[in-house]
Parts: C-alpha cells; sequence; structure tokens
C-alpha cells in the first residue's frame, strides 16, 4: 500500500475533509431551518385554535415572512435559511399535488384580434381532435396548419396582432415558433404570477410552482399543509374572467323563449321538456326566465339552447347564463325552500358585456348586517366612469355581476352609483366570499385552467410514512452493520460501517446543497444505495481474500485486493449510474426523488469504498490486528472457498426451465393481462379509513352500483381498517366537468355510509385531517396516463440499449453484450409475468405503473452490475490463462465469485425485505418487484448471462474471427 497507493489515499483524505465541512455547513441550515419552523408552528397554534386551518396557515406565514429578511444564522436570513433546509415532500408532510393545463384553444383565442369564426374554432377543433388521437403532439403547429388551409390567403399578422412578434411576410413556420413562444412566455410570466397570487392570499406556506418542461401549457403545483383540497381546486381553475352586464326582464324575452320551444317541439330528436320545466318553474321573474333544479337539467337545457343560437331564434344581443350557487328562499310559512338554479337573461352590445372586468382594481370581503357576507370592489377611474352611466341608465333593473361565465349576483339598481364602487353578494360564506375576493384582486388569466393531474395527502398519512420510512432505515442499517460484521470479522466490518456512515452523511449533505425535498421514494432510494454500496467493500474483501490464501501478507493482499478489484466496481457502480439518469430524465415525482438519491448514493459509496476506506486500513496498518486480517470469520470462513460447480454443464436444463417459465408467463399475460395502475389507465384513487376493520368485497358490492359503466376495485392497504379505493368514473373525457370531485365524494360517501363513524358528515368525511374518512387522493387524467405510458416505454428501452452499448465497448465483444441482455431481458419479463400471475393473490397493489417501471430500470442496472462483475472476472482470467477453453474459464470466472454474488444478494435482500415489512405501503409494491428482481437477476447471471455469451462467442470463434484472447483484452 505504498507509493501511488499512499497518495491516492491522502488526496481521499483531504476531499474527505473537505466532504465534511461542506455537509456539515449545508446541513446546519436544515437545523436552524426546523427550529424557528418548530416556533412558528406553536405561535400559529396559540393564534388560531384547533379548528381554523386557514387562520393556522396565515398565522404561520406571518411569523415567517416577520422574520423572512431577518439574520438568524451566519449572516443568513431566514428565507436564505429556509432556501438550503433539507425540506419534506408532501408524502411526508402531508399536502397537495396538482398538474395544472393551461386550455391552449382559449389561450390562442385570447391572441386573436378581433372575435373568433367559424375557421378558427374549426382549426382549434381539429387541432384538438388530433392531438387526443395522438396523432400528433404539437398543437401549435396543427392548429395553423389547418387554419392557413381554412384560409390560405389570410394575413396572420393581422390575424394574431396581440403578439408583437409576428410580421407581415413571415413563413408559417416561424409564426408556429413565434406564437410557441408567446404561449410560452404567458404561461410562465401571466399564469404563473396569477397563481402564486391566489395560493399566497390563500395562506399556503412555502408553495412550489413550476412550469413542467417539455409539456405545453403545464404548471406543477406543491402545496404543502392543504388540507380543504375542494377549495384549492375550485381557486385554481377559476379564470377571474369579470364581466357587468345589463339584463332583460322575462317580459321582453318570453316571446322568443316559447317561440324557440315550440320550434324545438318539431324536432323529433330533442327532449324539450327539461326546457319547459325551467322556463315554468314558480318564481320566475326580473332577470331571471328559469330555474333548474340540479346540473344535468342545466346541462340539458344549455344543449337545447345551443340549438336556438345556432338556428338565430333568439335575439342576438340575449345571452343566457346560470347562477353560481341554487337560489334559497323563505316560504309564508318560515321555512327556507330550494328555488334551483336561476337562468338569467343578459343584454349584450355587439356580443360584449356592459363593463369588463378589468376596470377593478381591489376586492375585498366583508361582512353587512342586512346582505350577509359580500365582496367589495373598487374601480378605476374609467370604470368608475362607465359604472355611473350603466346605473344610471338601469335605474328599477337589474344589473348582472358575472364571473366566470357564472352569475354571482343580480342587483336590482335604486339609483345611479358614483365613485366606483360596488359589491358582489349572494349568500356567500365567509371561507367564499375570501376566495372571491382572492381570485378577483389576483387578476385574470388569460386562459381557462384545468386540473389534469393531483394527488392530496393527509397530515397523519405523512407522519405515518416518516414514521416507517425512518424505521425501515434504521433497521436495515444495524441489520446492514451487523452482517458485514459477522461476514468478514471486526476491522473490516467497522471500516465498512463507517464508511456506510460517512456515505450516507455526504449523500444528506450533497442532497442540502442540491436544495433538495426529502420524500418517501427519496429515503428507500438512499436505503437501496446503501445496501449496493456493500457490494464494493464485497468485491475488495473478497479479492483481499483470494490473495491471503495465496499466501501474501496482509498489506499486499490489501493492496492487490482493491487494485484488482476497481476495475469491477466502477464499471457495476457506473451501469447502475446509467439507470438512475434514465429515470431521472424520464420519470416523474417520486421516481426523480429515487433516482436522485440513488445516483447522489451510488457516487458517495464509490468514494468511501474505494478510497476512504482505504484511508482507515492504512491508518491501522502498524497495529497486530491489521496483521492478522483473514476478511473471515467462523460463519465465512469456508463459504464457497474452492468451488467447483460445473454452471455451463447445466445449460440445456436450465434453458428448458427457462423456455417454460416464459411459455407460463406469456399465456397469464395473455389470459390474465396487467393490473394496470392509474398512471397508465387514468382514474382516482382515495385511501379512506374507519373505524373498524371491513372487508373490501363488501364495499365493493355496496359502491359498483353508484358508480355505472365504471370499474370500482377496493383493497386493504396498512390495516384491515384502511383501504384504497379505485375508480375511472369519469375520467375518459379531455378534462373532468365541474363539480367531478365533488361527485365522487358524495357516491363514495352514500356508499361507505353505513360502514363510517355515526353522525360523520360528508364534509368531514372529505377532510384529509380526520382519523377516518379520505386521508388521501390522486387524480391522473388520461393524458398524464399517456404521457406516463409513453415515457415508460422509452425509457426501458433506452436503459437496455444503453446497457448492450456499454457491455459491447467495455468488453469489446458482442459476446458479452449479447449475454448482458438476455439475462436483463429474462429478469425484466419475469417480473412482469410475475405480477401478471400473482395480482389478486397478495395483500397489496401489485400495479404496472410509473413506481413498477422504475423498479424494472432499477433491477436492469441492478442486474448488469452483478453480470459486470462475472464477465470482468473471465476478462481477467482470459489474461492469465489463454490457452485454457472459454467454457472452463466461464466456469472458474462463476465459482471464483460465487461468494461475492451470494453476500452481495444477501446484503441487499436484507436492506429490500426491512423497507419491504417496515417501510409502508406506498413503496411495497415497489420494493416487491425489486426483491424478484434480485433474486432471479442473480440466478439470471449466473445461468443465463454467462450460457449465452459462451455459445455466441463460441460461434463467433468458430467463424476464424478473432481469439478469445484477443476479443476480451483490456
Amino acid at each position: 500500500m505504498q507509493s501511488k497507493g499512499t497518495l491516492g489515499s491522502v488526496v481521499a483524505g483531504v476531499i474527505a475533509c473537505f466532504l465534511v465541512v461542506v455537509c456539515l455547513f449545508y446541513l446546519s441550515f436544515t437545523f436552524i431551518g426546523n427550529k424557528h419552523e418548530s416556533k412558528a408552528a406553536e405561535y400559529a397554534l396559540q393564534v388560531s385554535g384547533d379548528n381554523d386551518d386557514q387562520a393556522y396557515n396565515q398565522a404561520y406565514k406571518h411569523y415567517m415572512d416577520s422574520l423572512a429578511e431577518e439574520k438568524v444564522w451566519l449572516g443568513y436570513t431566514l428565507n436564505d435559511v429556509r432556501k438550503w433546509s433539507v425540506g419534506l415532500g408532501l408524502d411526508l408532510k402531508g399536502g397537495m399535488n396538482v398538474i395544472l393545463q393551461v386550455d391552449l384553444p382559449d389561450m390562442l383565442r385570447s391572441m386573436k384580434s378581433g372575435d373568433t369564426d367559424s375557421i378558427f374554432e374549426a382549426s382549434l377543433k381539429i387541432a384538438d381532435q388530433k392531438v387526443a388521437n395522438h396523432e400528433t403532439d404539437d398543437y401549435v403547429g396543427t392548429f395553423i396548419t389547418a387554419l392557413r388551409e381554412g384560409r390560405p390567403d389570410g394575413n396572420f399578422a393581422a390575424i394574431f396582432q396581440s403578439v408583437n412578434r409576428i410580421n407581415n411576410g413571415d413563413s408559417d413556420a416561424t409564426i408556429i415558433s413565434k406564437i410557441k413562444d408567446e404561449v410560452k412566455d404567458r404561461v410562465n410570466t401571466s399564469a404563473t404570477n396569477v397563481l402564486r397570487n391566489r395560493i399566497d392570499q390563500f395562506g399556503v406556506v412555502s408553495p412550489n410552482i413550476q412550469v413542467l418542461q417539455g409539456k405545453d401549457g403545464q404548471i406543477l403545483l406543491e402545496l404543502p399543509g392543504v388540507k380543504d383540497h375542494e377549495r384549492v381546486r375550485d381557486l385554481l381553475q377559476r379564470s377571474a374572467n369579470l364581466e357587468f352586464y345589463e339584463t332583460y326582464t322575462i317580459n321582453d324575452v318570453a316571446g322568443s323563449l316559447q317561440q324557440g320551444v315550440a320550434l324545438l317541439m318539431n324536432d323529433s330528436t330533442a327532449n324539450v321538456q327539461p326546457l319547459v320545466e325551467t322556463l315554468n318553474a314558480p318564481g320566475v321573474g326580473g332577470a331571471t326566465v328559469g330555474y333548474a333544479p340540479d346540473a344535468m337539467t342545466m346541462s340539458q337545457v344549455n344543449a337545447l339552447i345551443e340549438k336556438l343560437t345556432a338556428a338565430n331564434q333568439l335575439p342576438s344581443d340575449l345571452k343566457l347564463r346560470w347562477a353560481v350557487k341554487p337560489t334559497v328562499r323563505k316560504g309564508d310559512d318560515g321555512k327556507e325552500y330550494n328555488m334551483g338554479y336561476a337562468l338569467y337573461a343578459l343584454r349584450t352590445t355587439g356580443g360584449k358585456p356592459a363593463l369588463e372586468g378589468t376596470a377593478v382594481t381591489d376586492a375585498n370581503s366583508n361582512y353587512d348586517n342586512m346582505r350577509g357576507n359580500e365582496v367589495s370592489m373598487r374601480m378605476n377611474s374609467e370604470g368608475a366612469r362607465q359604472w355611473s352611466r350603466i346605473t344610471a341608465a338601469n335605474v328599477g333593473k337589474q344589473v348582472a355581476i358575472v364571473l366566470d361565465d357564472q352569475v354571482y349576483s343580480a342587483p336590482n339598481v335604486n339609483q345611479q352609483i358614483d365613485g366606483g364602487q360596488s359589491s358582489i353578494t349572494g349568500d356567500f360564506d365567509i371561507d367564499e366570499a375570501k376566495d372571491l375576493a382572492n381570485v378577483l384582486k389576483s387578476g385574470k388569466m388569460d386562459a381557462k385552467v384545468h386540473i389534469i393531474s393531483d394527488m392530496v395527502i393527509g397530515p397523519s398519512l405523512g407522519a405515518q410514512a416518516i414514521q416507517a420510512g425512518f424505521i425501515s432505515f434504521i433497521v436495515a442499517l444495524v441489520l446492514l452493520m451487523i452482517f458485514m460484521v459477522c461476514i468478514y470479522g471486526w476491522m473490516p466490518g467497522i471500516i465498512a460501517n463507517i464508511c456506510l456512515i460517512f456515505n450516507l452523511f455526504f449523500t444528506l449533505g450533497i442532497l442540502a446543497s442540491f436544495q433538495a425535498v426529502l420524500t418517501m421514494s427519496g429515503i428507500a432510494g438512499i436505503v437501496l444505495a446503501l445496501g449496493m454500496a456493500v457490494d464494493a467493500n464485497v468485491l475488495i474483501f473478497e479479492r483481499a481474500k483470494e490473495e491471503l490464501r495465496a499466501g501474501k501478507n496482509a498489506r499486499t493482499a490489501l493492496a492487490d485486493g482493491y487494485s484488482n478489484a476497481f476495475s469491477a466496481i466502477f464499471d457495476s457502480n457506473l451501469t447502475s449510474i446509467i439507470t438512475g439518469v434514465i429515470l431521472l430524465l424520464f420519470g416523474t415525482g417520486p421516481i426523480k426523488g429515487f433516482a436522485t438519491t440513488l445516483i447522489i448514493g451510488l457516487i458517495c459509496s464509490f468514494f468511501t469504498a474505494v478510497y476512504l476506506s482505504r484511508l482507515f486500513f492504512m491508518w491501522m496498518r502498524k497495529t497486530k490486528a491489521f496483521n492478522n486480517l483473514k476478511f473471515s470469520t467462523g460463519l465465512s470462513k469456508n463459504m464457497f472457498v474452492n468451488a467447483h460447480y460445473n454452471f455451463l454443464g447445466t445449460r440445456k436444463a436450465t434453458f428448458g426451465i427457462v423456455l417454460a417459465f416464459i411459455l407460463i408467463i406469456t399465456g397469464c399475460l395473455f389470459l390474465r393481462g396487467l393490473n394496470q395502475g392509474i398512471d397508465f389507465s387514468g382514474g382516482r384513487n382515495y385511501v379512506v379509513k374507519f373505524e373498524q376493520p371491513v372487508q373490501t368485497t363488501e364495499l365493493e358490492e355496496a359502491l359498483a352500483p353508484l358508480f355505472p359503466d365504471a370499474s370500482v376495485n377496493v383493497i386493504t392497504i396498512e390495516s384491515s381498517n384502511q383501504v384504497r379505493i379505485s375508480t375511472n368514473y369519469h375520467i375518459e373525457t379531455k378534462y373532468d366537468g365541474e363539480g367531478t370531485e365533488k361527485e365522487i365524494t358524495g357516491k363514495l360517501f352514500e356508499g361507505l355510509k353505513p360502514y363510517l363513524r355515526q353522525g360523520m358528515t360528508p364534509e368531514e368525511f372529505s377532510t384529509t385531517d380526520a382519523s377516518q374518512g379520505i386521508v388521501s387522493s390522486q387524480k391522473v387524467g388520461p393524458t398524464v396516463a399517456d404521457d406516463m405510458k409513453r415515457d415508460a416505454y422509452i425509457s426501458v428501452s433506452i436503459a437496455l440499449i444503453a446497457m448492450f452499448l456499454y457491455i459491447l465497448i467495455r468488453f469489446r465483444n458482442i459476446a458479452f453484450s449479447l449475454g448482458a441482455l438476455s439475462a436483463v431481458a429474462f429478469t425484466a419479463v419475469s417480473i412482469i409475468g410475475f405480477y401478471s400471475l400473482l395480482y389478486g393473490f397478495l395483500p397489496f397493489a401489485m400495479e404496472v405503473d410509473q413506481t413498477f417501471i422504475a423498479a424494472i430500470l432499477t433491477v436492469i442496472g441492478y442486474q448488469i452490475n452483478d453480470t459486470v462483475v462475472v464477465f470482468d472476472r473471465v476478462r481477467e482470467n482470459v489474461g492469465l490463462y489463454p490457452k485454457q477453453s472459454f467454457y472452463d474459464l466461464i466456469n472458474k470466472s462463476i465459482n471464483s465469485t460465487l461468494g461475492r454474488t451470494i453476500i452481495t444478494s444477501g446484503s441487499t435482500l436484507l436492506v429490500l425485505v426491512c423497507i419491504f415489512i417496515l417501510g409502508g405501503d406506498a413503496i411495497r409494491s415497489f420494493i416487491f418487484a425489486m426483491l424478484l428482481g434480485v433474486i432471479v437477476g442473480t440466478l439470471a447471471t449466473i445461468y443465463i448471462a454467462s450460457p449465452v455469451a459462451y455459445l455466441t462467442n463460441k460461434k463467433i470463434t468458430k467463424g476464424g474471427k478473432e481469439s478469445l484472447a484477443a476479443s476480451v483484452k483490456k
């Protein structure tokens, strides 16, 4: 261990000291940040009490904002400290994760000069259809192409005057590029700023808002601590298009409506009854021309009104719009009666409202003793002038205040209103008034946004995840340390364990420097990296043990062990890192967190195992214990020593078993298929907790009739009183209709009510902070599911190609590449087959989703890791014994690395079993796939990769090509 080894160890020591200082520096921010967050939580609890979530959020935010610019640590402000802290992800902290899709047709309409026309709208529909059918991902390009076909000589510079970049004479390709840039700019600035303002007003602490790259108009929001998720959904999706309309009275339009009804009655395809009942409902009068009892009737009436409008049977300046909520009136008996949703007759001027909402400069919610909760608005000077004119012209009549095409209030004008003051009333509760003022104050969106994916995790479920992750981590680490000492003795075992601790410390420090967020999948990545990190130590110790058996002293044996193991360590770690990079590029959400921690952990493990451990051995080299190193114990002393198994001799029987197994799983895939998760099929998941244990079959039978033409699946997770309910109800449309989430949670409450706590209300059931009811929910829309499936296919294909090319480059023999590829393909197919064979029989969700694909990719990296070690020994033995047959060399190489293979697989399985048992249901399916992968992958290296490499090389050399020694030389 002299000269070069000594110099390398000194350099490693310097780097290690530097890393320790840097990691301590960055991790210190996390400790200081947590300290201030605890104080803020105490303050917020004192201010708000236990029941008001928004008051708690506002108080917490106020406390943190008050110290935001105060220097609290090493000259850094609290904002800086929080920026550099390792935060907890939503799966650990609780909160809401939402992906919003900006409505691209709406965005393009907002860019057009003047009103849209039939050709413009037809072009939008063509683009919609082609994108929906997956014929293209280029919405803007498809739209412009269709628009050009409809307007061959159209001047697009005039059509899109608001897009300053477009000039006369620009080609269509240039116009497409400029419109895409404009869409991107509006999403990056206008949309995100409006959303941020709304969220800030709501009191969300430390929200994360980012535009998703490569996804046109998609915005990711992470909102920690949010509990009233239905309210947040509503808040996010409002476009805040405020308009003020003059109105018609029922007497003004009754004749036109009755003529329209008569016309529709002559249409045999039209069911006119909903419109007739709406117009003849009791209570109509003033600007109210009808009442509808529910959303379904409203939808039916809207379709009939569209027919009348298309047939020009209604006045051109008449617009019919519904009230935002049902009207409630007191009867003569003093009781309250629900009149239904009012239908208002609005009067337009050239299709426009009397006053646009852009005139409003400020809005606030307040309480009036006579009118209850209301939203007061202040207008700019021009708006005040117009408002004065409108109210003067409509004294004694109603003026409708419309937000996002829904009538919020239609007050009677008693007198002319000067000064630009107005208010909206509408039987609001406090939260509704606050949210309405919020969206008006934060401004109008350029286009509507739709929630295409969201996930809600309750704080109680997050706390369970933290506990599960921490326990699994500690148990796995302790068992791993005991395992290393039992196999290699005290000194090697302790040094390997110290390196594991440094590995963990460096990983966390680097995560902190990246401003990373720690998630449950991230913890799994760290623990798995620790399990795989042992492999480097095992390779070194096993090689040192071989050198000791060859008669060398401890110092020389250890030096040669490091030298001879380096190539295999480098190759195996790099193949796993390549897989991690592919996961990072094509994964989403939790997969990126897993990949990030895995990559960092593997890089740290390479440094600690190869360089830092050597430094520790150097410090111990003058001790008696060092000179007596054996790298074995009584337990492992004779483990696989002088193994002489004829693995290649069993290849025919092995291939027969493999072929039979492939036939079985192929048949199973055809007969049973795969249990696709909502990541790939689209749908919703709800985790529901009950007071007492429940039977999943009973729950399915109770819920199935409530969700016609949709699947409902119920499985037990974590405990017998907690289930996950999956359904694809109303998920097939491009965007869910408004109120779909409320409808589904309402149906769930109705079906599950007999099993819930007596007296539980629908609101209590749907909150995510309750000991019972819905504790988490997840929605994946069809567009997101399609994107995930496509990315999964791409990532697996790239991983296989990357592994094949890497092996080919490193070993310069296609036999090794084909052998490795065969083993990897068999391992991946086997895991898929087991999931087809076993789903429904095991007590956890065996679904094919993005976490399953992540497991497949991780197994590919791990399996290649194992194969590389064997092939690296083959390459070494070819150089040492060039006259031996390839058959004997492969058998010799497998036997000489058998100890390392079993010990590495055993240590990894030890870690995986800990996570599987203790790590929580969220990652149980992922870990099960990893368990299968490690077992099958280890066997595939021995019984598939090596025989295929042997047979391929035999065919090559038989053809008179390069010699075996030349083909695999270093």
